[in-house]
């Protein structure tokens, strides 16, 4: 969410940040908001005119009474009493006109970085740099969900009947991979200084609000029937939550995060035959990665968060490379976002394995995350995120990637210690 003090004096640069991202409906918004602006500040300038004056008056009242002239003591404070009258309706306004403009402010998207490409979808994200050789062996690589099943490590149709579409059994050694695959990211990030967390799995409303826009949340959450409740869409929700209404020590920064949850989304909307099995469920688990800094720092960080999930994946012997996303492709509240996309030696292409997002001081103005430095000056503080690794669509890249001719799948050294030693997944 941006300053109303900036869109009011670089309304230009907000109408014009609103056309990068190709939402030119919007557009009005931005005049509205400056209307009502107006109108709230000429609401406060009244009540503390009236104020000052109920405070005038309030002196004369106590002379008149010292000279015993009662009736004009008394039409004073009929005088006050109208002056608190009118204070408390204005009060009512200015609290009705606030709830408006703050409803407005959270549907106008946040500047993007100079450096984001423009474009109107994710079609026209752009490449930035791959990792490890993408290669396509001689022989065919079946569908995941075939190559699961030939382990006996996936169950779709009972569990079709149990929740229905979107969910799953994973089995054996299957599953035994998936839990190691999040063990081996939780180490990871441990290993490269960030605290291990594990957050709650639902979170109130004006958490939901704080984190992310309005449409994200149509379109993700799940909420708790006749609670004030909604199930995670990521763990990066909880833990940004975790700072709400704080005010953080500067020298308590960088706050470096990696948090492990089930995360829970409607996805909502048709989907192509290369997203059936567990390309795109509705429940998944994910080691996650945040940061909460000054904001000159975030820049740093938002190099640092990406690179750590590729050398993640170049650790388990599977090529990547970088998108940066483009404007139309960010959601409102990113400064600025890429995508981690897997090698698919089936589909011979990339496929989208995590996002890292830049989201400024959205998150923290949503959620009053403050810091106070050491001369006594408070900001807010820059919120940033990056998906470590989300099984089981991760596995599908390493079941692809790992995949050995005679059917057998690879386990990577990294990865053994997790697998109790084992070297390899057989078909049973």
């Amino acid at each position: 969410m941006l300053d109303i003090k900036f869109v009011r004096t670089n309304p230009d640069i907000v109408k014009e940040n609103i056309k990068k991202k190709f939402q030119e409906e919007k557009l009005p918004l931005v005049d509205e908001v400056l209307e009502l602006d107006l109108k709230n500040r000429n609401i406060k300038q009244e009540v503390e005119a009236l104020r000052a004056d109920k405070n005038k008056i309030s002196k004369k009242i106590g002379a008149c009474m010292a000279q015993g002239n009662k009736e004009e003591a008394n039409e004073l404070k009929r005088k006050v009493q109208e002056n608190a009258d009118k204070v408390e309706a204005l009060s009512k306004e200015e609290k009705e006109v606030e709830l408006k403009i703050k409803k407005i402010m959270m549907s106008i998207p946040n500047i993007i970085d100079p450096s984001v490409p423009i474009g109107k979808d994710d079609s026209e994200n752009v490449e930035i740099e791959k990792f490890g050789e993408p290669i396509v062996p001689e022989f065919e690589i079946p569908y995941h969900t075939e190559i699961m099943e030939s382990f006996n490590g996936i169950d779709l149709e009972s569990a079709g009947k149990v929740a229905g579409n979107g969910f799953y059994y994973l089995m054996g050694d299957i599953a035994r991979l998936h839990s190691a695959v999040i063990s081996y990211a939780r180490d990871f990030m441990i290993e490269r200084g960030f605290t291990y967390c594990i957050p709650p799995f639902m979170i109130r409303s004006n958490v939901v609000t704080g984190v992310m826009s309005f449409a994200e949340m149509d379109a993700m959450m799940y909420k708790i029937e006749g609670e004030d409740l909604y199930l995670i869409g990521t763990s990066e929700h909880s833990m940004i939550g975790k700072f709400i209404d704080s005010m953080l020590p500067e020298n308590q920064l960088p706050q470096t995060l990696t948090s492990y949850s089930p995360c829970f989304r409607k996805e909502k909307g048709a989907h192509g035959i290369e997203e059936r099995g567990v390309y795109r469920i509705h429940q998944f688990e994910k080691q996650e990665m945040i940061v909460v800094c000054k904001p000159e720092e975030s820049k740093h960080w938002y190099e640092e968060l990406w690179k750590n999930t590729v050398d993640l994946f170049r650790s388990l012997d599977i090529p990547v490379r970088t998108l940066e996303c483009c404007s139309g492709d960010l959601a409102d509240l990113k400064v600025k976002s890429c995508d981690v996309e897997a090698w698919s030696p089936r589909q011979k292409k990339y496929f989208e394995v995590g996002s890292c997002s830049n989201l400024g001081d959205a998150q923290a103005r949503r959620l009053g995350i403050r810091v106070k430095s050491e001369d006594g000056s408070k900001y807010f503080a820059h919120t940033l995120n990056n998906t470590v690794v989300a099984p089981p669509r991760m596995l599908i890249a390493f079941l692809e990637n790992n995949l050995q001719e005679n059917g057998s799948v690879k386990i990577p050294e990294v990865l053994r210690p997790y697998m109790g030693g084992m070297t390899e997944i057989k078909r049973k």
